[in-house]
C-alpha cells in the first residue's frame, strides 16, 4: 500500500485516472436517484455539468486534493487496523466522513464566484450527507483501486 493518499491518489500518472473514475462515481450516483430529492439533485448536477464545457471536470480536478486530504486521517486509521474494505470502513463512518468531504464543498462554495453553481449547490445541500454516505461504499472501492 502505498504511504499516503496524497501520494497514491494525486501522482502525475494517476490523477487523470482517479479524475475520471470519480466522475464515473458520481454520474452513476446521480443516475440511481430518484423520487422528488432525486430529481432536484439531477437539476442541479445538469446545472453544474452544462455550465461551461470543461468546468465539471476542472471542479473535480480542483477539488481532488482537499477531498483527499479529508480522507487521509481515515485511510491512515484503517490501515493501521489492518485493511480489509476501506468502502465499509467508510460506511461505518458515514456521519463522520460526509462532514469531512462537505467540509470541502461548502468552502467551495463561498467561494466560488459562479451565481448558477452556487445555488444549484445550495438548493441540494440539505440532503448532500445523505447522498454522500449512499456512495461511500463506492468511493472506498475507488480509493482502494489506487492506493491498495
Amino acid at each position: 500500500m502505498a504511504t499516503t493518499l496524497q501520494e497514491a491518489l494525486l501522482a502525475p500518472g494517476t490523477k487523470p485516472h482517479v479524475v475520471a473514475d470519480c466522475q464515473a462515481l458520481i454520474d452513476a450516483e446521480v443516475a440511481g436517484k430518484s423520487g422528488l430529492s432525486g430529481a432536484g439533485l439531477k437539476v442541479a448536477y445538469k446545472a453544474v455539468t452544462s455550465f461551461a464545457s470543461g468546468y465539471y471536470q476542472s471542479v473535480i480536478e480542483n477539488m481532488l486534493p482537499d477531498m483527499v486530504a479529508q480522507l487521509e486521517r481515515f485511510w491512515a486509521d484503517f490501515v493501521a487496523a489492518g485493511g480489509g474494505s476501506f468502502g465499509d470502513y467508510l460506511a461505518k463512518r458515514s456521519d463522520e466522513v460526509s462532514e469531512a468531504l462537505l467540509s470541502v464543498t461548502d468552502r467551495m462554495g463561498r467561494e466560488s464566484s459562479r451565481a448558477t453553481v452556487v445555488k444549484a449547490y445550495n438548493a441540494v445541500r440539505g440532503g448532500a450527507a445523505k447522498n454522500i454516505q449512499a456512495a461511500l461504499p463506492n468511493l472506498g472501492a475507488l480509493v482502494q483501486k489506487y492506493a491498495g
